[in-house]
């Protein structure tokens, strides 16, 4: 069981640099264009980003139980894919 919370540490941790880098990114392209989607994409990201550190720091220091941290951090990647999904959306 050790080895599998070890993993998904790894893998959160995975998930947090990248969403990281990515809503950088795309926030910087926003900055540089103004073009609306790019910010909201950035914030798509950043929500699913903030959903894997938060799970994470839950399970690790406050006990919460995988089944839950599972959920929390699937309603967080729904609702940040949901924006991602809409900022695409959007036209000029």
């Amino acid at each position: 069981m050790n080895e599998f919370i070890t993993a998904i540490a790894v893998v959160k941790s995975i998930i947090l640099v990248l969403g990281t880098g990515i809503t950088y990114i795309a926030l910087k392209a926003y900055r540089r264009t103004g073009e609306d989607s790019l910010r909201i994409l950035g914030v798509g990201f950043g929500i699913i980003s903030v959903g894997a550190l938060l799970t994470g720091v839950a399970n690790q220091f406050f006990s919460v139980s995988l089944a839950l941290g599972v959920l929390v951090n699937s309603v967080f990647v729904a609702i940040g894919l949901a924006v991602i999904m809409y900022s695409l959306r959007i036209q000029k």
